[in-house]
């Protein structure tokens, strides 16, 4: 693989984070890059894997999914080397965002995480608005398989909860 090749990926990475104001998953990015046979998986791996190591991006990782932010290094380097990027490959990214932006910021903004907690678990269900939480709730509960169970439905249930909770409470 020719390095400019690899750098061509990098940059339509950090062009992708650029363009959210909220962190988008290894998946998501993936999807973009691969449905539209830029390169392979395994060759993005290792973008994203060299972005990591030079700090262009950070990761958070909940649970098996990993996050990725860009940092001011990786934004200040999208500055200066964005023009390697084909105006086609932009507007492909930039419609992609746009028909999806919806479900790419659901699936950061409603998240779900357990943990154990001496002999109980305590799960934390949040939704996010703007970086601001609607919603922080956190429940302890007997056994793990109650967490994962609770964990796994909060995407599917938590506008209902939110919704219940307004009405119940005001």
């Amino acid at each position: 693989m020719l390095e400019s090749s690899l750098t061509l990926y990098k940059l339509i990475v950090l062009y992708l984070l650029k363009k959210v104001n909220f962190p988008l998953t290894n998946a998501q990015i993936s999807e973009f890059i691969l449905e539209q046979g830029y390169t392979t998986y395994f060759h993005l791996q290792e973008a994203f894997h060299e972005l990591v190591d030079s700090h262009l991006i950070s990761t958070e990782t909940r649970r098996n999914t990993t996050y990725y932010n860009l940092t001011v290094d990786g934004e200040n380097t999208l500055n200066y080397f964005s023009n390697l990027i084909p105006d086609v490959i932009r507007q492909e990214a930039d419609s992609y965002l746009k028909e999806n932006k919806y479900e790419l910021r659901n699936e950061f903004a409603t998240r779900s995480d357990y943990y154990q907690n001496g002999e109980d678990y305590l799960v934390r269900c949040e939704v996010l608005e703007n970086n601001a939480h609607l919603i922080d709730l956190s429940l302890t509960v007997p056994t793990e398989e109650a967490a994962r169970a609770i964990a796994s439905h909060w995407k599917k249930k938590s506008q209902d909860i939110y919704a219940y909770l307004m009405k119940e409470l005001l």
